[in-house]
């Protein structure tokens, strides 16, 4: 009985909802994005209208205040004006500008008389009237003053950073200074600053106006980044927002500095300067007097009702996909059960039963034809292991034979070396490597008589059986024709004879045949189509022998050999060979070759016959991959030449 821990019922409610959950991530994760972005963007949008109508408001009532000291720095220009002159205009410029605190003209030294080293009218506010003091002393030095300095070096007027002016309006204030100059001797000279000062206070009550949800805010800071304003007190002109960000090890606080100061706008997602939490910030200029203004929306109210919509669209989707889970299984069960009773039959049939039944179904879906199919399928085995078992029998019976053929094939070709001890004139060895159980390749030598050595190596057409049969023939007729006084070419001449008488399936072989004389090392040979035999003196030149004339033998009758004669010097080797050797193929199917082979007997050269046949066989081996395509025959004889004694 098979047990599954997790069936195709699990498996495929599983699938499908494992499928529609990454279809609902990719759905929601992209609405989330798109929504996300959507109300960041109406975020930076709001942002910047908010921000840019307040700098419009803070600007328009710094332009108002700047028109005042603009005017009278150019009445100052014009020539020298009496004390009660320069009084009426700053009263009059109070009057007419509620936002201004106060205002008045600090003269340069000795620039107002030539008695007089300090000289500062200066008209401000009260809570029930204007008033005016001369200001100016040893102890009020305000040449020393940033509002002072900074216009007059810079020559153009500007807001000064925020200050508290102790012994003038005594409240923290920011001024505007105007420069103003006039013609002594000829020469523009600076003779005083008209300056007007605003309360900080109406500026921060201006900004508290502005809400953002719950806990946004909007900051004001200067042109050093000083905070001008700020919902926490306590960092309203005691710190920067450079401190700030050394404070808090943030660089992207810093970075936000950076752009502020340099009259930059942008919107940039950072903590919260305060509690740091995550925020949206927008800033941009306060082109009037350098400064910068920002708006800060706490990301956690401006997302709180995406975030409480996505856990609602996430429970109901946790919800729908249990559901869904648990249909999906039922479902499946009621398909796959008799499945599972399938697999229990099948389990017992590859155990070996094939008697075992198989389950009943009446339905005509895919369950049914699969069920009827394995009915069919258990039947159609019976029969297939029936059969398989006969023609197994019959198969193994063949190869019983054919490996008795082989062992025949083999016995009838000689395997002692050297061949003959009455012949120390020479040393000789061969190896047949058959590429089936049996083939055609043949080789054999033989002495014709004291002083002559016979030797032949041939190559049948065909592979198997008959190949064999008449690779077995071929040699017989060869040891039986090769007689005392016969020449090489009548022997393959009467071979050819023989063979050819008959031969209705025009098989042929490939034979080189040649006779030495152990004496005086003649060899007088005859090829019959076979592959030429390499030459391999012993200087170390190895080369082909010629080809004399002559076709393949057994093919038919009246074939005309020819006779070649060569001398052998003591040393000297004689290799034949069979195709398998130089059409041994790798697995890119190129051939050894020729060209190789002769390289390869060079490097063998002065090595033992036998150990030289032993290496050429393993490399043909390795290089063929074992995979060999045809019989690999090889003979070496090497002519020592006539022994003493």
């Amino acid at each position: 009985m098979i047990t599954f821990k997790k069936g195709i019922a699990f498996k495929l409610a599983l699938i499908f909802s494992g499928s529609v959950m990454l279809i609902f991530v990719l759905i929601f994760g992209t609405y989330y994005r798109f929504t996300r972005k959507l109300i960041e963007k109406n975020t930076a949008e709001n942002a910047r209208n908010l921000t840019l109508g307040t700098v419009a408001r803070i600007d328009g009532i710094l332009r108002s205040v700047q028109r005042g000291p603009d005017n009278m720095a150019g009445t100052m220009e014009r020539g020298p004006v009496a004390r009660e002159e320069i009084l009426g205009l700053l009263r009059s410029e109070l009057e007419k500008n509620p936002e201004i605190y106060a205002c008045g003209v600090s003269f340069a030294p000795y620039a107002f008389g030539k008695n007089e080293q300090y000289a500062f009218p200066y008209y401000y506010r009260t809570k029930k009237s204007l008033t005016y003091s001369w200001l100016g002393s040893s102890e009020y030095n305000y040449f020393l003053a940033d509002w002072y300095q900074i216009p007059k070096e810079s020559g153009h007027a500007q807001w000064s950073e925020p200050y508290y002016d102790e012994g003038g309006g005594n409240i923290l204030m920011a001024t505007y200074s105007v420069p103003f100059y006039r013609l002594v001797n000829g020469k523009r000279t600076f003779t005083g600053v008209v300056t007007a000062d605003m309360s900080l206070g109406w500026l921060r009550e201006l900004v508290a106006t502005i809400k953002i949800l719950d806990t946004g805010y909007v900051f004001l800071i200067s042109k050093n980044g000083d905070f001008v304003t700020h919902p926490d007190n306590a960092f309203v002109m005691n710190q920067s927002i450079f401190g700030l960000a050394e404070e808090l090890g943030d660089t992207k606080l810093r970075a936000i500095g950076r752009g502020m100061l340099g009259g930059r706008t942008d919107f940039v997602h950072t903590p919260r300067l305060d509690a740091g939490k995550p925020g949206f910030l927008y800033y941009t200029p306060v082109t009037s007097s350098g400064w910068s203004l920002a708006v800060l929306f706490p990301q956690v109210e401006l997302l709180a009702d995406l975030t409480r919509l996505n856990w609602l669209v996430l429970l109901l989707s946790a919800a729908g996909m249990l559901v869904l889970f648990v249909v999906v299984v039922s479902e499946a069960r009621s398909i796959t059960g008799p499945l599972t009773h399938m697999a229990d039959a099948t389990a017992e049939i590859a155990a070996g039963n094939l008697d075992v039944d198989m389950p009943e179904t009446r339905s005509q879906d895919e369950v049914g034809v699969l069920s009827r199919a394995f009915a069919a399928m258990q039947m159609s085995l019976k029969n297939h292991i029936a059969r398989l078992t006969e023609a197994t029998a019959a198969r193994e019976r063949i190869e019983s034979e054919l490996n008795i053929a082989r062992d025949i094939q083999l016995s009838i070709l000689p395997k002692i070396f050297p061949p003959f001890t009455g012949m120390p004139e020479l040393d000789l060895f061969a190896v047949l490597k058959s590429a089936r159980e049996v083939g055609g390749d043949l080789y054999d030598f033989f002495a014709a008589d004291p002083e002559h050595f016979c030797f032949v190596i041939g190559d049948v057409s065909g592979k198997g059986v008959p190949a064999s049969l008449f690779m077995a023939v071929t040699k017989t007729l060869f040891k039986a024709t090769a007689v005392r006084g016969t020449p090489p070419e009548a022997v393959l001449d009467q071979v050819n004879a023989e063979l050819s008488k008959g031969n209705d399936k025009a098989m042929f072989v490939t034979a080189f045949f040649a006779i030495l004389n152990t004496k005086t090392g003649v060899v007088e040979f005859s090829n019959g189509g076979h592959n030429l035999p390499v030459l391999i003196r012993k200087d170390g030149t190895v080369e082909y022998l010629w080809r004399t004339k002559g076709m393949v033998v057994g093919a038919m009758e009246g074939m005309e050999f020819e006779r070649g004669t060569l001398t052998l010097a003591p040393g000297d080797r004689f290799f034949l060979y069979t195709d398998g050797v130089t059409e041994a193929m790798d697995r890119n199917k190129v051939l050894f070759s020729d060209e190789r082979l002769l390289r390869e007997l060079k490097l063998l050269k002065g090595l033992p016959v036998k150990e030289v046949l032993g290496r050429l066989l393993t490399m043909l081996v390795d290089y063929s991959g074992g995979d060999q395509s045809d019989d690999i025959t090889m003979m070496l004889l090497e002519y020592k030449g006539p022994q003493p004694g």
